[in-house]
């Protein structure tokens, strides 16, 4: 059956040879340059500075991925989205450039969904750190110098490849962001890889977007009926809508004198923050003195970002597609077509012990992951179904000395007949309490070792959605990032580690 929700995302990774070399509209040499700039201040490696020069050709493209600012990279899928925008890249730079550039969400102010991480380490321990990051702040405003010391002692205390260690925490010194440490980790790995990373809040890089956001303060409510409209639409096709906006909201935020990230609302010919009035000419005088503070609101992001980049190809996760395909009508609006809109690829990363208990148990870690419950009730019945098996042949067994006596007649063998069935009735029963204890011993074992395939492959849900990509990277060294590198670009796959 086809996937409904194909209606509303026109091009798919099919599609991508084609947009490749359909004609796309991009400020090329203003973005190289600015990106150079952005890059350098970063400390990028020579592989991310060249891509980015590309950049300015004037038939250049981009396959674009992007997260938000988590720490310590956030969940692992933050590299699977990078590898997959890398690896596409890759199998398409042919006889026009083809850059790999992570966006990244520094403009997001929910600051509870980036300062936290999980780590498991060799001896099971999970470590686990929360950082008192300011409520409603962009990400890309926040500075990280506070956090260095937290979160290099997490480190320390984590252990594993002592250079691995250092690499990251040499990432994090330094007058960055948050936002900027951030892309600084994705730059130390995935840099010399020629991923690009893109901080829309960069002084080197917000100008890009004034042309953008100017055309929304002028008509500050279409986008946000552009989206309703689909939205209403999806509804009528049995699909439920990510986005919806509310009587006046536009997809515009604005950072106030405090920091706080606000949305702007559209009423009576004026716009409202919920804590003062701004004019359309205020609005443009705040763009002019400092764009970074005028930013997208979820609806208008991803649209935002391709009036800016030449971008093909889009890669993201599962929870984003619905999101993207209410967006037709805003694209419209800026005079763009879509790019390609296609699903990350999506890892387990098996690391020996646990490849050894799924082998025992004949299982497969992406069914695990999905059901690890169903799973268990399973391994445990199974065990059961065993026992009660085994006590139903010794019963059968004891059965049988009951039809001996019915053959015997001659008296003399009636007592070396009883000798014989006391003493294997004894047998069986101590047979059978043998057979219980080592069900019990088993049941415990199998406990165990599903809590512990749990840890691993699905701790609060998927693996790859808790525990960060470096976290495998500080266990394993780079055979890691060697592996996923060898990996496809899209699909379900598992990354060995025997």
């Amino acid at each position: 059956m086809a996937d409904p929700l194909r209606q509303f995302l026109p091009y798919g990774l099919e599609d991508l040879p084609a947009l490749l070399h359909t004609p796309r509209a991009a400020p090329r040499e203003a973005l190289s340059a600015g990106l150079v700039a952005y890059l350098k201040r970063l400390g990028a490696p020579s592989a991310s500075l060249e891509a980015a020069k590309r950049l300015a050709h004037p038939n250049s493209r981009a396959i674009v991925s992007g997260q938000q600012a988590g720490l310590l990279t956030g969940p692992a899928y933050t590299f699977y989205k990078a590898h997959a925008a890398i690896k596409l890249a890759r199998t398409h730079n042919t006889d026009t450039p083809v850059v790999p550039i992570f966006w990244v969400a520094s403009q997001d102010h929910d600051t509870d969904e980036i300062r936290s991480v999980e780590l498991l380490d060799f001896e099971e321990r999970v470590h686990r750190l929360t950082l008192e990051l300011p409520a409603a702040h962009p990400a890309g405003r926040i500075s990280f110098a506070p956090y260095f010391s937290q979160v290099c002692e997490l480190l320390r205390r984590f252990g594993g490849y002592s250079e691995v260690r250092e690499r990251i925490c040499k990432a994090l010194v330094g007058p960055w962001s948050y936002s900027e440490v951030f892309a600084r980790l994705l730059l130390e790995f995935l840099g010399p890889l020629g991923l690009v990373v893109f901080d829309p809040m960069a002084p080197e890089l917000a100008p890009l977007f004034a042309p953008a956001l100017e055309r929304e303060i002028a008509n500050p409510l279409a986008s946000s009926e552009a989206i309703n409209r689909t939205a209403q639409a999806m509804k009528k096709a049995g699909l439920e809508p990510a986005l919806g906006r509310g009587e006046g909201a536009t997809n515009l935020f604005l950072e106030g004198p405090d920091g706080v990230r606000r949305l702007l609302r559209f009423r009576e010919g004026h716009f409202e923050d919920g804590e003062r009035q701004y004019t359309e000419a205020d609005l443009r005088a705040i763009l002019a003195h400092d764009p970074a503070r005028l930013t997208p609101a979820a609806g208008l992001r991803p649209v935002l970002q391709d009036t800016v980049l030449p971008t093909a190809g889009f890669v993201v996760g599962p929870g984003e597609l619905r999101y993207v395909a209410e967006l037709g009508g805003v694209y419209e609006l800026h005079g763009l077509k879509p790019p390609a809109v296609i699903r990350r690829m999506g890892v387990v990363v098996l690391e020996p012990p646990i490849e050894r208990i799924l082998q025992k148990y004949g299982l497969e870690a992406w069914a695990f992951q999905a059901d690890p419950e169903g799973t268990f009730k399973a391994a445990l019945a199974q065990q059961e179904a065993r026992v009660q098996a085994i006590r139903g042949h010794l019963a059968r067994i004891n059965a049988e000395f009951e039809q001996i006596q019915r053959l015997l007649s001659e008296p003399t063998l009636q007592r070396p007949r009883h000798r014989a069935q006391v003493r294997i009735q004894h047998e069986l029963k101590r047979l059978e309490r043998k057979i219980l204890d080592s069900a019990l011993r088993q049941e415990n074992t199998i406990g165990a070792q599903f809590a512990r395939l749990q840890r691993h492959l699905a701790p609060a849900g998927p693996q790859e959605r808790v525990y960060p990509f470096l976290m495998y990277l500080l266990k394993h060294g780079e055979v890691v990032l060697d592996r996923l590198t060898k990996l496809p670009a899209t699909g379900q796959h598992t990354l060995h580690l025997s």
